[in-house]
């Protein structure tokens, strides 16, 4: 079997089992052109593969090949293969991606041909693109460069992509090669979207920035008030409000308790000779006023004297 990837060939055989000895293997071609064998640089191998020379690499001839075993002295028949035409018979191998630049809607892409071109080679490429999303909706396009452009793109979004090569034997006769493996890529955002999140960031900020000094300005002028509302609000005590719901209780006699317990003061009046009448008046007074705890003196003459005396910062006060 005659096993052809991108134009280059080779033959391929199934080993002859035997019990004994290496089995040796001898390759023959002949063209459509010329009915006549001639080796292949694969004469007596141990190998089943015999690769096509140079010379055979010719994409329109039709060839034809046959093989034999032999062991020792014993030789096989020759087995011939199906007649081959490299640009019908080969396989196409799908092209490389070279470099792809990403765009807000577009992808551009540059591939390599899988194999080298020769003079009147004519190769189309089918580029198939979806978004990769829940949808399988898949496009096409044609091209015969290899620099191609995939337009129509939405910005932000998750691509993905293969590509198949085309080769044109004849107007009405192609071969289609195997299809790249799909590769994915993100677009970009435009230059539009990008202005408008850098206004739309802006607008959030001077709003916000706008909000704090309206905040700031209405705390000021009404911060009364507002301290007012956060102030906790006024509550009488408990032993007063345990008083004005019922007035019999003895609270007033429990606070006068108190007051007797305090400590008591000594209260004197001092008067000099002169002015004793004044003094005599003052103490009338004094004993109307409703009894208090300490002591109540009124000296007058020598007795006021001797007390301003013994006063200790009296005189210093008369310094003064």
């Amino acid at each position: 079997m005659v096993y052809s990837y991108n134009f280059r060939s080779s033959l391929r055989w199934s080993p002859v089992k035997v019990d004994r000895g290496p089995v040796l293997y001898t390759v023959h071609f002949k063209t459509g052109a010329f009915n006549q064998w001639d080796e292949m640089n694969c004469t007596r191998i141990t190998q089943t593969e015999c690769n096509f020379p140079q010379l055979l690499n010719e994409r329109r001839w039709t060839i034809i090949l046959r093989v034999r075993a032999e062991l020792g002295q014993m030789v096989s028949d020759w087995v011939e293969s199906d007649p081959f035409v490299a640009e019908r018979n080969t396989t196409i191998g799908p092209p490389k991606v070279n470099n792809v630049i990403v765009n807000s809607d577009s992808l551009l892409v540059s591939v390599i041909p899988p194999f080298g071109s020769e003079l009147g080679d004519f190769l189309q490429y089918h580029v198939s693109y979806w978004e990769n999303s829940t949808s399988t909706t898949k496009k096409e396009t044609k091209t015969s460069n290899t620099l191609f452009k995939i337009i129509n793109l939405k910005e932000l979004t998750l691509y993905c992509f293969k590509v198949q090569v085309e080769f044109v034997i004849q107007p009405d006769l192609q071969k289609l090669g195997l299809q790249s493996v799909p590769e994915c890529y993100r677009t970009t955002v435009s230059e539009a979207t990008r202005a408008g999140y850098i206004i739309l960031i802006f607008l959030l900020t001077l709003f916000l920035v706008i909000l704090v000094i309206v905040g700031l300005f209405l705390m000021w002028r009404y911060h009364n008030t507002i301290k007012y509302w956060s102030q906790p609000p006024f509550k009488i005590p408990s032993h007063f409000e345990e008083y004005l719901k019922d007035p019999s209780m003895p609270v007033l006699e429990a606070l006068e308790n108190c007051a007797e317990e305090d400590p008591c003061d000594s209260l004197s009046i001092v008067c000099n000779g002169e002015r004793s009448q004044e003094c005599d008046g003052s103490a009338e007074v004094l004993q109307s006023l409703p009894p208090v705890s300490g002591t109540l003196q009124l000296l007058t003459g020598q007795a006021a004297m001797d007390k301003m005396l013994s006063l200790p910062n009296f005189g210093q006060d008369c310094a003064s």
